[in-house]
């Protein structure tokens, strides 16, 4: 998957899609959260996150509490020794990852060798699938430049909305 090319795509329609955004938030349809699943099927029966993972070499996750927990029960770890080996508190006074490549990430496959106890965050990314997308109306715009998937999911939308 060439990253690139969808990132500068993002990039020029960053405005129209801003404006796209803004709109739904302005004006959801009543039937908007059956059709933001539908795009959101229809746009990941096209894209193999598999082929990409760039969110996991270029971004980082939330670590809740209840994730490191999980993470390190199955890492067979203490939580400190989990935390120190891997994560660091951020300028929010979050728990992030000290590096990224996320270290999980096989560069091989692009497979995440935690993938059963992943954090919240990553089971939920892009967010595409989300009720009531247009409360992350700026998240979304961001993730357009990271994850192809939700450009074309944007652009999908769009085609659907203003028919």
């Amino acid at each position: 998957m060439d990253i690139e090319h969808y990132k500068k795509l993002a990039e020029q329609k960053s405005k129209e899609h801003k404006k796209f955004l803004e709109q739904l938030k302005k004006k959801p349809p009543k039937n908007l959260d059956y059709i933001v699943e539908d795009t959101h099927e229809e746009t990941f029966e096209e894209i193999d996150c598999l082929s990409c993972a760039n969110c996991c070499k270029t971004t980082g996750p939330l670590f809740t509490e209840k994730d490191k927990e999980r993470i390190a029960k199955h890492l067979r770890m203490k939580i400190s020794d989990f935390e120190t080996k891997f994560l660091r508190v951020d300028e929010d006074q979050d728990w992030v990852l000290q590096l990224t490549p996320c270290f999980f990430l096989d560069p091989n496959d692009n497979k995440c060798s935690i993938y059963d106890v992943r954090p919240k965050a990553c089971r939920e990314y892009p967010h595409t699938d989300r009720k009531k997308i247009y409360q992350i109306n700026n998240l979304t715009l961001k993730n357009t430049l990271i994850c192809p998937a939700t450009y074309v999911f944007v652009e999908k939308l769009r085609k659907v909305l203003e028919k």
